[in-house]
């Protein structure tokens, strides 16, 4: 008997337990939902990562490797042929514009010099001997052209007082006396025809002798030096493989050339920016288009772009390697999105925007100027437009999601975490 009663008693305390437990449990629910009325709402949604479409500077760019080269390089070659009697430059000395870098010893040409400058002296002396011909043959004419004067007169004033023939003596002498002056004349004129040709002969040669000396053409450095005191020569002009004297280049400025490719090349533009990076010297630095061919190399199908790039201390030197990026399409009002939260199908454009209610929307956009991280869009968008980033596959229109605004660095991160 006690057994059974202490069975039944065991029960009653289940149920009384159960019983309390049930009713704590309904009051949790209760003040549960008290807290949050809707469980099965917004915390359920899928978060969905986007970015507000904004008006920001876009500029489309190209980047590519470039070389500098010098703004002007020549090699300098001889003239005239000769012995190098004097060099005074070797590689790498900062010379200046007119400066001498050599001078050649041209010995036929110092005679050459010589002669010229005797046929100038012998042409003075004959326009000496010519003007003293003139001025006799003058004399001469004066006199007689005063006799066959006085007997002209005599004769009109006594006619039969002087024979015919006399007469006629006396006006030839005249006419011969004037004409032997016209000759003298002309022979002081050729005289002086004679010495402009001399002149022009000794500054000819004159000429060729100030070639035997080297002249820097412009301030720049000697990258090369071919020849050695006692070398010979050959002349440039006659002699397609004769040697040069010395290479100088001109890198206070230089050009960087970068080849840019058909695809590009109509977009480039003189003046255009660009952003320079030098590994060799780790500076980076901004620069514009200067020039460029508008034409291609039919073998690499580019076009030569250069900007000129200063180098007052020649911190660079040429053959050095850049990195450039040229940027030839500029707006500085774009409407940029991330490039993330783009979907190409094709020809086709489209994003997924958050439209009111928190709901997926599928929009068609056109695009314009593309770079690494942002991209323009032409139509479809305005600006404070949400646009998704991310896993765009796992959402579909008319999806009610719950918005998480996010950059696109932080986007950037996660993307790179998953």
């Amino acid at each position: 008997m006690k057994t059974r009663t202490k069975t039944k008693i065991s029960a009653g305390a289940a149920a009384l337990i159960l019983a309390g437990a049930f009713g704590l449990s309904q009051k949790r629910v209760h003040a549960r939902a008290e807290v949050d009325p809707d469980p099965s709402g917004s915390s359920s949604l899928p978060v969905a990562a986007f970015a507000v479409a904004t008006r920001e500077p876009l500029a489309d760019s190209y980047s590519v490797t470039g070389e500098f080269i010098p703004y002007q390089e020549v090699e300098l070659h001889a003239k005239v042929a000769g012995y190098v009697r004097k060099i005074y430059v070797d590689i790498g000395d900062h010379v200046r514009a007119g400066q001498v870098l050599a001078v050649l010893e041209v010995p036929e040409l110092n005679a050459q010099v010589e002669g010229a400058n005797a046929g100038v002296r012998h042409s003075n002396q004959e326009i000496s001997r010519a003007q003293n011909d003139v001025a006799r043959a003058q004399a001469n004419h004066a006199a007689l052209h005063a006799a066959a004067v006085r007997i002209q007169q005599a004769s009109q004033a006594r006619p039969g007082l002087i024979a015919e023939q006399e007469l006629d003596d006396a006006q030839a002498k005249d006419r011969a006396a004037e004409a032997q002056v016209e000759s003298a004349k002309s022979m002081l004129a050729a005289a002086r025809q004679q010495l402009d040709v001399s002149k022009a002969s000794a500054s000819q040669v004159s000429a060729m002798q100030d070639y035997s000396k080297i002249v820097a053409p412009f301030d720049g450095v000697i990258t090369w030096r071919y020849a050695d005191t006692g070398s010979l020569i050959q002349a440039g002009t006659s002699n397609n493989n004769s040697m040069p004297v010395v290479k100088l280049a001109q890198s206070q400025l230089l050009r960087l050339r970068i080849p840019v490719p058909e695809s590009f090349a109509a977009a480039v533009h003189v003046g255009d920016t660009a952003d320079i990076a030098v590994q060799a010297t780790a500076e980076h630095f901004p620069g514009r288009v200067a020039r460029f061919t508008d034409s291609l190399d039919r073998t690499t199908r580019s076009m030569q772009v250069e900007i000129d790039v200063p180098n007052h201390n020649y911190h660079l030197a040429p053959g050095m390697y850049a990195d450039v990026t040229l940027r030839y399409e500029n707006q500085p009002h774009a409407l940029g999105i991330p490039v993330q939260a783009l979907m190409r199908e094709g020809s086709q454009e489209r994003v997924w925007l958050i439209g009111p209610g928190n709901e997926i929307v599928a929009r068609d956009i056109k695009t314009g100027i593309e770079t690494p991280n942002t991209i323009e869009v032409l139509s479809g968008l305005q600006a404070g437009d949400r646009v998704l980033v991310g896993n765009l596959a796992s959402f579909q229109p008319g999806e009610k999601v719950a918005p998480k605004l996010t950059s696109l660095t932080a986007f950037s991160t996660v993307e790179g975490k998953d």
